[in-house]
């Protein structure tokens, strides 16, 4: 598939509709991202890549992170860009606190994208260290949303 113009604006349109910030693509060997910029309200194509390159810069990241990991703990990370939660409601009480012990596959989270509630569960059981998020706050692919000891 190649990204023709035509199909950038149509992705480039489908951000402004739907109020979003990013939109990232990947179909085997092509990568595209679009971002809109908050100040300015431009929206800036990054160009066509081959998929080799996320993947060259990801691993300086991946030796960053157990630094991080010795230091507080398991890391729970955002699967996608969106809105994070720590209730199921506004009303409600958070799925998780600090000093709470949690077992694997327990929901510690939604992120809401693209007006769908996605339940975030933790792959591993133990302590919560540290929540590194406020709710209602807006999260990238990738983020630490806490620590789990």
């Amino acid at each position: 598939m190649k990204f023709d113009t035509e199909y950038i604006e149509k992705l480039a349109d489908i951000i402004a509709e739907k109020g979003l910030t990013e939109i990232s693509l990947e179909d085997g060997n092509q990568a595209i991202t679009l971002r809109k910029e908050i100040f300015t309200g431009a929206v800036q194509v990054a160009a066509p890549q081959a998929v080799a390159a996320p993947q060259a810069a990801a691993q300086p990241a991946q030796a960053a992170a157990p630094k991080q990991e010795a230091k507080k703990g398991t890391p729970v990370t955002s699967p996608m860009v969106g809105t994070f939660y720590k209730s199921p409601s506004p009303d409600a009480k958070p799925f998780v606190e600090v000093g709470q012990t949690i077992s694997k596959g327990d929901v510690v989270c939604i992120v809401e994208a693209m007006k769908l509630m996605n339940e975030i569960e933790s792959e591993v059981s133990g302590k919560v260290v540290e929540i590194c998020v406020d709710d209602g706050q807006p999260v990238e692919f990738g983020q630490v949303l806490m620590y789990i000891e």
